[in-house]
């Protein structure tokens, strides 16, 4: 389908991936619904980043992309379940014509859009194909750290020198104008390697709307857009602490997928895939926003959106206006991801019955437990070495044989887990970020289509420098708590929502409340102090805690500096994405004001 350019109508841009995870049905299933005008899709995270550019790096060493189509496939560092998804969407794709881009190509982009040629000519149809380079920032990274350049790490600070480690390949997050520039040469198909989650968003709309670079408040509202749908089910119900209203009313199975349709003016819906359960409505959007976000600025190598008064209202059942978002000029930076081999992990399961053990303890034994099951804990010895021999499970001098020589003198009640699997030492990897400037990129958008056209994209002609450190404050004029009458002791999260998750190492950690009449008291109630206090002193690391608010949709955001142990790809603890951090505070028991529980628990 192709944009009207005389009414321009809104994009209607559906999001069918949140994770390399995500259901296998979804392209088809968008792409049978002929209002849909583009599909979008995420693939790519920082785990899967790492392991795919560290085996490209590999490939490369050993001469693998010296290959044949299909040999080299057998190596591909590209996320595979990708074509799951468009292999069996083909037909629909070529008969309702919706648009297509995602950033599956990870570390072998080429490879990938080189392999969906051959399928789409395989069934005998014309989907036209481009693919984006400049990602792959690697030899960029590596000339800066010959000439000095130490990428001081956005997370803690710390300079690469400190690091004391080898990075072996670097990804640049690209924006999505590139994007809007393939679809203008006629491509159909646009394959990315590590764009930003929200930028085929981006390059959807500019494209549709024809949007020039410096429409930086057009903009900067399709990077919110992308942001919302990019996570897929998060926006319609995933994740979202009214979970069981939607189990109530049986929503909570088979939830839509996304669309947002975008007008040409950056005010746009969120609505759902049509006949599906979930729920699309101010507080699951809210969620979503405060998801992944960092603080009130959203940065982008396109735009950057200022999300402060930023409005959502529920206009009709599962559709959300949006708007209010401010844009600004890019950085002069793109965010960066270098990986460097770390070493080797491995871990063991004990069970055991006891009271007190200070260690890595899942579980309590409880008095009178009804059942076994109850009774036991699983006990989780977690090691990591630089040392691969130290880690081997073969050896009499390792980590295996060190936590089984203690069984036969152990206390009363420990078995073992029958599960050997996770003894065996598996590689892992740390991911450094950092800042790159957009002058070091080399983009090009690749045609397979026609002349095969290569065309270079020159960085952002206007851009404006930020400060690090984002803005943090604490509430102006808090309401005295007494005020709102008797309380009751209770989990914050009876009337309380929430959403956290994570970048790199940085924590996540929003707040949002159901009723206009609630926000003073949220906002009185939830300060920095308050968030160390609900954490307590064994999970707050003592690290830098920021703060700001979002009044439109009744929220305040926190941001836990470096909080993660190191990131998903090494953290040694149980919540590795950050996701369960404002579900552990949302059970603290705190006083709540019983006028407000009175409605309700959540």
């Amino acid at each position: 389908m192709s944009p009207s350019r005389t009414s321009k109508r809104p994009v209607r841009i559906a999001g069918c991936s949140g994770g390399f995870t995500d259901r296998s049905t979804a392209i088809t299933r968008l792409a049978s619904d002929p209002d849909v005008d583009a599909i979008i899709g995420d693939w790519l995270s920082e785990l899967t980043m790492t392991m795919h550019g560290a085996g490209k790096a590999k490939n490369l060493k050993e001469g693998k992309g010296k290959l044949t189509l299909e040999e080299r496939q057998k190596s591909a560092m590209y996320a595979d379940t990708f074509l799951q998804c468009f292999e069996p969407a083909i037909p629909t794709l070529v008969k309702n014509k919706p648009k297509l881009a995602v950033n599956a190509g990870a570390s072998d982009t080429e490879l990938l859009a080189l392999v969906c040629r051959k399928m789409v000519q395989d069934q005998g149809v014309d989907l036209k194909i481009s693919w984006v380079e400049g990602d792959d920032v690697t030899s960029a990274v590596d000339k800066h750290i010959k000439e000095g350049e130490q990428f001081e790490s956005l997370m803690h600070g710390k300079r690469l020198e400190e690091w004391g480690m080898e990075p072996i390949c670097a990804q640049a997050y690209l924006g999505g104008l590139c994007i809007a520039e393939a679809f203008r040469q006629g491509a159909d198909i646009v394959i990315c390697g590590r764009v930003a989650d929200a930028a085929p968003v981006i390059g959807v709309s500019a494209w549709w709307h024809e949007w020039k670079n410096d429409q930086f408040d057009e903009l900067a509202a399709s990077l919110i857009a992308g942001h919302l749908i990019e996570c897929s089910a998060y926006v319609t119900g995933g994740f979202y602490s009214a979970f069981k209203d939607l189990i109530k009313t049986g929503k909570h199975t088979n939830m839509g997928f996304p669309i947002c349709e975008m007008e040409a003016d950056g005010t746009f819906n969120i609505v759902k895939e049509k006949n599906t359960g979930g729920c699309v409505t101010v507080g699951s959007v809210s969620s979503q926003l405060l998801y992944e976000i960092q603080g009130p600025l959203y940065y982008n190598c396109d735009v950057v959106a200022d999300i402060t008064n930023i409005k959502m209202q529920q206009v009709a059942e599962d559709v959300v206006r949006v708007s209010n978002i401010k844009g600004l000029p890019p950085p002069p930076t793109t965010k960066v991801g270098i990986t460097a081999p770390a070493g080797w992990q491995a871990e063991w399961h004990m069970f055991i019955r006891f009271s007190l053990l200070k260690f890595h303890v899942n579980g309590s034994s409880p008095i009178d437990a009804r059942n076994q099951d109850l009774a036991t804990v699983d006990f989780r010895v977690f090691a990591q070495s630089s040392d691969y021999e130290v880690m081997r499970a073969d050896i009499p001098n390792g980590f295996n044989r060190w936590c089984l020589e203690v069984f036969l003198q152990s206390a009363p009640g420990l078995s073992l887990s029958n599960d050997l699997r996770q003894i065996t030492p598996k590689p892992y990897y740390e991911y450094w970020v950092s800042l790159l400037p957009q002058s070091s990129l080399n983009v090009r958008v690749h045609n397979l289509f026609g002349d095969e056209k290569v065309m270079d994209l020159a960085p952002p002609a206007k851009t404006q420098t930020y400060p690090r450190q984002q803005q943090s404050y604490e509430t102006k004029d808090p309401v005295d708590l007494s005020s709102f009458g008797e309380t009751v002791r209770a989990p914050l999260g009876y009337i309380v929502m929430g959403r956290s998750g994570d970048k790199a190492s940085d924590c996540n950690v929003g707040f949002f409340m159901r009723h206009d009449d609630e926000w003073d008291w949220l906002r009185s109630f939830m300060t920095i102090e308050r968030v160390k206090q609900l954490l307590g002193p064994e999970e707050y690391k003592g690290k830098p805690i920021d703060r700001f608010e979002v009044p439109n949709i009744r929220a305040v955001h926190f941001l836990l500096h470096d909080h993660l142990d190191r990131g998903y790809n090494a953290c040694s603890t149980y919540d590795t994405l950050g996701k369960n951090a404002v579900e552990y505070m949302r059970a603290k028991t705190v006083d709540l004001p019983k006028k407000f529980l009175d409605r309700g628990r959540i």
